[in-house]
């Protein structure tokens, strides 16, 4: 395999470990397992390990301005397209963090989804985990969704997706899961259209919980 490749493997291979939390006697297992993900996903392994890039020079500007002014806050990474939610107390950090997240090569879009406001603590931290958790294996059962192109972020009860859908009907089937979720307040969708092209992308769809 050549170099490059095996780097832009190695790359993603990393960034799916720290997001499952693999340990390193399982790196051989993953390593089939990490591929076959990343090339499932629309743009192929490629696109998976430039997003992949992007993340990571995120979090080290991030780090480097101020290893506690973002604590609260998470990127997602889709095709170039940067999603930043969270919560940060001071409006300047929330400025800062867009301005850093369009430095890296690559990145085509920052989409600024950052509260200026208190945390809720460990009781809202787990709510919120909850929900991302509850809608992700949603998604998973659901045998209409591909939902290894949908990503989820939940802040204060307000479910954020983004990624690519096959269809129009598969979209609704997502956005309906996620508003009969258990203590979701909102839904706001970024996803796009499989084929759509970023600059055709409308606003934000926002769609309130079936229970408010």
């Amino acid at each position: 395999m050549p170099f490059r490749k095996l780097t832009s493997l190695l790359l993603v291979l990393i960034s799916f470990m720290m997001m499952s939390g693999c340990s390193a006697v399982g790196v051989a297992t993953s390593a089939g397992a990490v591929g076959g993900i990343a090339a499932a996903r629309e743009g192929g392994i490629q696109q998976t390990a430039i997003d992949t890039r992007i993340a990571f020079e995120i979090n080290d500007l991030w780090f480097k301005y101020d290893t506690e002014a973002f604590l609260k806050l998470n990127h997602t990474v889709e095709q170039g397209r940067v999603l930043v939610t969270g919560v940060v107390q001071n409006p300047d950090h929330r400025v800062e963090a867009i301005r850093l997240a369009w430095q890296p090569k690559g990145v085509t879009q920052v989409i600024n989804e950052v509260r200026v406001a208190e945390g809720e603590g460990i009781t809202g931290y787990a709510r919120d985990a909850f929900i991302t958790n509850s809608l992700r294996a949603k998604l998973i059962f659901d045998g209409d969704v591909q939902s290894i192109n949908y990503t989820i972020d939940t802040v204060q009860s307000v479910v954020y997706l983004m990624g690519i859908a096959q269809d129009r009907a598969e979209l609704n089937a997502v956005i309906d899961h996620a508003r009969n979720t258990s203590y979701v307040q909102q839904v706001i969708s970024y996803v796009k259209m499989a084929g759509q092209s970023l600059e055709s992308v409308n606003d934000p769809v926002i769609t309130q919980s079936a229970d408010f």
